[in-house]
């Protein structure tokens, strides 16, 4: 009898081990089926937007069988998981980096609209009067690696930027700046490509925080007014030459490698 009752216990600890491995986070079962990253998915699960098995969850962590759950967006069933898909994209000025706009404004997924199977969203934002290089993606793990604050990619900017020049004004670009919302950003390296005679001139700044339109408070800061800004690098992967606004293509294998080498 005790040895019959040891089997069954053994059995039953066994299944529900089993069960555990085959569960995952609510916000990783989205971020893994495209609806958002992790961070995203996080914050639609806490705004009561995610439902499972007819029941809101708003807990991040809560853990089921992505096999067997039944899942929903602001009531739109959510199917299972795409193949993992990374696009780069030469965005246009003009163009929200966003999955959606209220007010009807075009955006980075209306460019891909019709072409792609796999719901995808932008990796980090890009300014609506900025241009240049853009991941799109349905990767959760890497658009978490890729916006998270901690991990601190380097992306690489070329302003065209005007006024007049003297060089107190890089001094003053390298130095740290107070955002409008009163955060301090650090000082960040800035290089002269060129300066113009015709009080245009044009700029590289390599950011690792990113604040929402932070090249063009530095700029103001030196009294300099941005023309153009275009993103042409983020940490190791460079937007191509032959790209051009409003084009794009899947990733290669080694510029993936190349983001994933940037994680270590």
């Amino acid at each position: 009898m005790c040895a019959l009752y040891h089997t069954a216990a053994l059995a039953a600890t066994v299944q529900l081990c089993y069960n555990c491995a085959m569960e995952e986070r609510l916000q990783n079962i989205l971020s893994h089926r495209g609806v958002a990253s992790r961070r995203g998915a996080a914050a639609m699960i806490e705004e009561g937007r995610v439902s499972v098995n007819g029941a809101v969850v708003r807990e991040p962590g809560a853990r089921f069988d992505p096999s067997a759950a039944e899942i929903a967006v602001d009531g739109r069933p959510v199917g299972a998981a795409e193949r993992t898909r990374t696009i780069m994209m030469y965005k246009p000025a003009g163009v929200l980096s966003t999955v959606s706009d209220p007010f009807g404004g075009r955006t980075v997924i209306d460019l891909v609209r019709g072409q792609v199977s796999e719901r995808l969203v932008p990796v980090g934002r890009l300014d609506k009067d900025s241009e240049g290089l853009l991941l799109l993606s349905n990767d959760g793990d890497l658009t978490y690696r890729l916006t998270h604050p901690r991990f601190e990619h380097e992306k690489t900017y070329i302003v065209r930027a005007a006024g007049r020049w003297s060089e107190d004004k890089l001094e003053t670009l390298r130095s740290a700046v107070t955002m409008p919302d009163g955060y301090r950003i650090r000082p960040v390296p800035v290089e002269v490509v060129r300066i113009g005679r015709d009080n245009v001139h044009v700029l590289c700044f390599k950011l690792r925080e990113g604040r929402k339109r932070q090249i063009r408070y530095m700029c103001s800061a030196a009294h300099l007014v941005v023309l153009s800004l275009k993103r042409v690098a983020i940490s190791g992967l460079r937007l191509p030459e032959d790209l051009q606004p409003g084009a794009w293509r899947d990733l290669t294998a080694a510029e993936r490698q190349s983001l994933l080498d940037s994680w270590q």
